[in-house]
């Protein structure tokens, strides 16, 4: 069995659901914060969870992508 190649899948199976959910996680928070009525925070908080969800959607479509065998040939 080739061990090394094993790790490897291992670790970027694992950062990439690290990646998926903190930036899901983020945009949760930010749109949070956003509608938060008692304070005032800055304009850039509200689009920048929507990035953070588009991120998110484009790392599970890639990982879709590279899973179903009708999109590698």
């Amino acid at each position: 069995m080739k061990w090394l190649e094993l790790v490897q899948v291992a670790g970027a199976t694992l950062a990439a659901a690290v990646t998926v959910t903190v930036l899901y996680a983020l945009g949760v928070r930010l749109t949070a914060i956003a509608g938060d009525a008692r304070t005032t925070q800055p304009g850039w908080v509200r689009p920048l969870s929507y990035v953070c969800f588009a991120l998110c959607g484009v790392a599970v479509l890639f990982g879709l992508y590279l899973i179903i065998p009708y999109f590698s040939k």
